[in-house]
This record gives structure tokens, sequence and C-alpha cells, in this order.
């Protein structure tokens, strides 16, 4: 693999690496506030009015900014049996093609939610619930999500077009790790 592709495949991967483990500790807020939820509406018969909302608006983030890096890991679904059963030129082929897909979804949404993000900061967008938090933050993990999930993307494609063997490594870590 040219160095290049190496240096940019290994920086975007590590940066996309950083935002999970930060995303991850996000389940660090998640977690206590539905444990707050359940008790306080099944043990004190006093639901609040902010709990759901919020966890939901956390778990947004966690989940956008954890797709880059699963990407990377193979953890996203896939095709398990047409994987297995074909050989790994086959295999390598059908991650060339794949791979331009993603891409291409990612610059799709990409259009449209730059202008959703920009448009709910404009109005200080809320949840017009009873707590009625801004949301407007929220949506702009959208647009950031899809930049790095584009790029991983590119840098995958970019690696399984110079380097024929990381898909008999990949494949291989990825049973081993199952």
């Amino acid at each position: 693999m040219p160095l290049l592709v190496k240096t940019l495949y290994d920086m975007v991967t590590a940066l996309n690496r950083l935002v999970f483990r930060g995303a991850s500790l996000l389940m660090f807020i998640i977690v206590p506030v539905m444990l707050f939820a359940v008790v306080s509406r099944y043990i004190f018969n006093a639901p609040s009015s902010w709990a759901m909302e919020l966890a939901t608006l956390v778990f947004g983030p966690y989940f956008l900014l954890a797709g880059p890096y699963l990407l990377h890991e193979h953890g996203h679904v896939n095709l398990d049996l047409v994987q297995h059963a074909v050989s790994p030129n086959v295999r390598r082929v059908l991650e060339i093609v794949n791979y331009p897909v993603i891409i291409a979804f990612c610059v799709i949404l990409l259009f449209y939610a730059v202008p959703f993000a920009e448009q709910a900061w404009q109005y200080g967008e809320t949840s017009y619930s009873s707590w009625n938090p801004p949301i407007w933050p929220v949506k702009f993990f959208i647009p950031l999500a899809l930049v790095l999930l584009g790029l991983q993307a590119l840098v995958e494609w970019l690696r399984v077009l110079f380097d024929p063997s990381a898909m008999h490594d990949a494949a291989t870590e990825h049973e081993v790790s199952n």
C-alpha cells in the first residue's frame, strides 16, 4: 500500500477510534438516566418529564458517532452468508463496489443534513415537550457523522484497492473476533 494511502488510512481510523471512544462515554449518561426513569416511574409512581427525552437526545450522537469506527471493524449489518460463500477475490470485488456506494450515500445525505442542521440552529429548535430542551445541537451530529463515515469508507476502499492481501487479513480478523 502506498505510504500516503497508509498514512491517510491510519489517521482517519485513529480519528474515528477516538470519536468512538468519546461517544461510548455517553453511556455513562444514558444508563443512569434510564435507570432513574424506570425507578421513578415503576417504584415511586412518579414518572419524569425529562429522563426518557434526555436519554433519546444523548443516544442519537452515540449511535451516529459510533458508526464510522464500526465500519472499520466490519460491525455493520452485511450479508455474512454471501461473504462466507464466496472466494476472497469475489469478496474483494464486492467491497470495491460497496465502499463507493457508502460514500455516495454519505454525500447525498450530507447534501440534505447540513441545511437541516443549519435550519434547526437558526430557529433555535426545541423538542416542544413539557421539558422543551434545545435539540438543534443534536442535529449537528448528523452531518459530522456523515463526514466521518464517508472518510472511513474512502480509506477502507483505498485499502482494498491498494492492498489485496488486506482483504484476507480483515476477513481472518473478523472471523477470529466472532
